[in-house]
């Protein structure tokens, strides 16, 4: 035996509120403030959350903490060291000129010398001389000579001493044919990746990285990876500048590679939609970071509670970090000068959370749903 629709309407009514009792199981897009709260309060909080509202003192605090946080870590700066790049090294080639003058040991050699010069003049050049890999080189009579970590300059002299009492007035003019032990390596996310050879200009950091073809994409996203002798040390780009003591004087097998590792932050919650964001400069406030994000969505966001997570790193070394929420209250207007202050973090995650009314609101649209079919027959029956 069927019901009519007006011995129908009491169950549902009482269906209708039954369900009301589980109106906190209707899916959202995250949590409330009251439920971020109550999740900090409860023993479940096993990871020792913490939730700190965004004020003058905190905003201090964190500078504090920022500052120490970048002094532990290692900077490209901390590799500095004193070295000469115009000594020879193993690979390289050299060109020895031999002049003498009076009783020669190479006869054969013609003088190049011009104007009036004595007719027992003569010169003898060695146009390729290679340093081998202990070091050392060879000329005729003068036998093996020790040249790596000399300059030009000295070996001339190492060269004349050697041929004492062998030629009458001999001088030497040694000069660096081709520089293979004075180079670095720069590859990577560069334009031109290779081998670069130093000068006695003492190029620094950002000058290989421009003689490579600079960046291949904007500094913001580049990660400095640095090598000398064994140790690695990584430095984002964007905090170089020229002169500066990471823009440190190179120095041979030195070694630079440019990685791309953009740095960003997680936009969740009640937004226009999920994101992740890429900083693209070299600082970024929450207050940016939220005009990034769109903003909290006027029809669900609870502009009172735009929450950022992140790990606190620790004041001082050993000690954990504090996995906290910073709460922010759009509603008060000094939040906002506030927000201008509060530098993000790679890695940060905003949440904009929801009105608690949008449940009750969802929870009105179903019921909406199910009771039209009803009305509709009711009216029809009447």
């Amino acid at each position: 035996m069927s019901r009519s629709p007006k011995h129908t309407l009491p169950l549902v009514a009482s269906a209708s509120l039954a369900m009301l009792s589980g109106c906190a199981s209707i899916p959202a897009s995250g949590p409330t403030s009251h439920d971020i709260v109550r999740s900090v309060r409860a023993e479940q909080n096993q990871i020792g959350m913490r939730l700190v509202d965004i004020d003058p003192t905190v905003i201090s605090d964190l500078d504090v903490r920022n500052e120490a946080a970048d002094h532990r870590v290692s900077t490209i700066a901390s590799l500095a060291l004193s070295a000469s790049n115009d000594v020879v090294g193993p690979g390289d080639v050299l060109s020895v000129g031999i002049y003498e003058v009076g009783a020669s040991l190479f006869q054969g050699g013609r003088s190049s010398l011009q104007g009036d010069v004595q007719p027992s003049a003569s010169s003898e050049n060695f146009p390729n001389v290679v340093v081998a890999r202990d070091g050392t080189i060879k000329l005729p009579y003068a036998g093996t000579l020790q040249v790596a970590g000399l300059t030009p300059a000295e070996i001339q002299a190492r060269v004349e001493h050697a041929y004492l009492g062998k030629s009458q007035s001999l001088q030497a003019i040694v000069l660096v044919k081709e520089n293979l032990s004075q180079t670095i390596y720069v590859s990577g996310d560069v334009r031109r990746p290779g081998r670069i050879n130093l000068s006695l200009q003492r190029e620094r950091l950002l000058d290989a990285i421009a003689s490579a073809g600079g960046s291949v994409t904007q500094t913001q996203d580049m990660v400095v990876r640095f090598v000398r002798g064994g140790q690695v040390v990584e430095e984002r780009l964007d905090r170089i500048q020229a002169g500066a003591p990471d823009d440190l004087v190179l120095v041979a097998g030195d070694r630079i590679e440019l990685v791309r590792e953009p740095q960003t932050f997680t936009v969740f919650g009640a937004v226009g939609k999920v994101s992740q964001v890429s900083f693209d400069q070299t600082d970024l406030t929450l207050a940016e970071a939220v005009a990034r994000a769109g903003g909290p969505n006027d029809a669900t966001a609870n502009p009172r509670a735009v929450y950022l997570f992140r790990f606190d790193p620790p004041v001082e070394l050993g000690q954990k970090g504090a996995p906290t929420i910073y709460r922010l209250d759009m509603m008060q207007p000094q939040d906002y000068f506030l927000a201008q202050h509060f530098a993000m973090r790679n890695k940060d995650v905003l949440y904009v959370s929801n009105a608690a009314i949008n449940r009750t609101a969802k929870f009105v649209a179903i019921i909406n749903q199910l009771f039209s079919p009803f009305v509709a027959a009711r009216t029809v029956a009447q």
